[in-house]
This record gives structure tokens, sequence and C-alpha cells, in this order.
């Protein structure tokens, strides 16, 4: 398949994404691909790390590719994204549950489909280009591929505050919200990948300081803004603020579809609590985008 490679390199399961003029958008079949090769390589002693990376200097993955669902659905047909969406979530679990360390090089835009794909796994490497977002509201979806999960493990309100208005994170930022690992220069990326592929050694994946990101100092205003029960308490609290925060906050609310939003942020109030998983989180997200299109 052209628009993906997989192979065995040495020890590592490698899986690079080949589509760069499409921001490496997953693709129905992409999807079913990497699921039939993490099956066969669980079993394969000779796999001991799977690693994944992407083509193009602009992303590892921008999302899924919906425009055939788009159009699928425009037709009244909704059987093909409803079974898209199944097939990709229960990709994304393999990778969170998998038996080997799995682990993703994310440059440039990681977003949605990208995520539930690069943020999984065991090792989650970013570097100095990387973006990383669940944009998905902003197009009447909800953040799903198991990133509801992420968002609502996230400190204090960031997950409401990421999922509601899209807003993108640099290397430290994801490693702050929990949706990356390891901060390594990407200049160290290709000898990193020939000894993972030469021996599996995952060790070595050696970190260092991210650049300064800004969550973690907005975090005060991001508690207070964007803890309410429901979303007019936060568009509420937003409105009384003056500040820069609050009025780019506003902005970034306005682009998205209000009942996406209103969703999201039950989904992630379902799923805090001594119960949170990554089924729990597939489960309420798939009743979301299931129904969606129609």
């Amino acid at each position: 398949m052209s628009d993906i490679s997989i192979r065995i390199e040495g020890r590592a399961g490698r899986i690079t994404l080949q589509r760069p003029d499409a921001l490496n958008a997953l693709t129905h079949e992409m999807c079913l691909a990497i699921e039939a090769a993490l099956d066969e390589w669980r079993a394969d002693a000779n796999v001991a790390v799977i690693v994944l990376d992407a083509d193009g200097e602009r992303a590892f993955c921008a999302g899924g590719d919906i425009a055939h669902m788009y159009h699928t659905g425009l037709k009244g047909d909704f059987s093909f994204g409803q079974r898209f969406w199944a097939d990709e979530y229960r990709m994304n679990h393999k990778i969170f549950h998998y038996s080997k360390p799995v682990v993703s090089f994310l440059h440039g835009f990681t977003m949605g489909g990208g995520v539930g794909l690069g943020c999984h796994g065991s090792h989650r490497v970013v570097g100095e280009s990387s973006k990383i977002a669940m944009p998905e509201c902003g197009i009447g979806l909800v953040p799903d591929v198991g990133g509801s999960l992420m968002l609502a493990l996230a400190p204090g309100r960031c997950g409401e505050y990421l999922g509601l208005t899209g807003a993108p994170m640099g290397p430290a930022d994801a490693i702050y919200a929990g949706f990356a690992d390891t901060y390594i220069p990407q200049s160290e990326w290709a000898g990193l990948i020939k000894v993972l592929c030469a021996d599996g050694d995952i060790d070595v994946l050696q970190g260092h300081a991210a650049p300064d990101g800004k969550l973690e100092a907005l975090q005060g205003e991001i508690d207070k803004h964007f803890s309410g029960e429901w979303l007019g308490d936060i568009k509420t609290t937003l409105q009384s603020d003056e500040s820069d925060f609050a009025k780019s906050a506003q902005k970034a609310l306005a682009r998205g579809a209000p009942l996406s939003q209103a969703a999201t942020m039950e989904i992630l109030h379902r799923l805090r609590g001594p119960s949170i998983t990554l089924e729990k989180a597939l489960d309420l997200e798939f009743r979301f985008t299931t129904r969606s299109m129609e």
C-alpha cells in the first residue's frame, strides 16, 4: 500500500505513514493494515519493539481522512462512517494494550486520529516542531480515538480547555497534559530509530528538557474558567473576565459546535473517577460519533 509502509527492520516492526501531501491523514485501509501488522507482530519473537513515524516535514498525522465518510453521509449512507470509527477505535485499543513497547515519533501536526495512533503507545516522543491537538469540536464531533481518556486525566481542567477550544500543544505542553512522554530534538531521531531497529533497546530514548510551554502557567486561569458543570457556566465566567486568556478562550469557543462542546464536557465528567478506563472512553465517544453524521 503506497499510503503506508509496514515492514520489519532488525528487531523492530516499522510503520511509516506515507501521505505527506495529505498531512498523513489516516484512511480506513491504513487503519486495517496497522491493526493486521500489530496482530501479526504480537506473537513474533523476532519483533521486540514497534516504531511509528511518518514521512514529510509537516505532520505525523493530522487526523482521519473523513472526505469519503463525508460524501457517503451526504448520500444518506451512514454505515461507512460507523464501520470506520469501529475499526479505528479497535486499532487504538490494541495499541494502548499492546504487549510490546510502541514508540511513536510525533513531529509536526498530530491531531485527532493521529493522537489515537501516536499517543496510546508506551513511549511517545515529541520534538521541536510537534503540535498536538484535539480539534474535533470544530467539525461537529467530540474528541475521540481515546483522546477523551487523556483529556480526562490531564491536570485540573486542562481537559475541558483543550477539548472545547482545540488549542494546540507544543512539546512541553503535550508532556504536561499527558499526551507525550519525552522530548528529544528531531536531529537525533534517525539515529535513535537505527538503534531501536538494531537491538530493540528502548533505554536509548533519553529525554531532554523541552522548550518552555504555556499550559502549566495558565493552570490557575484554566481551572477558574473551565470548572463549571455546564457549557454555559464556562461561557459566563469567561464573559465576566477581561483578561487576554479569557478573550482568547471565548474566540476559540465561538469557533466550535455547541452541541459537540456540551457532549465533550459530559464525556469528561462521566469518565473522571475511579472507574475511568479506555474502554469506557471509547464507548462514550462511539455513542456520539456513530450518530454525528446523520
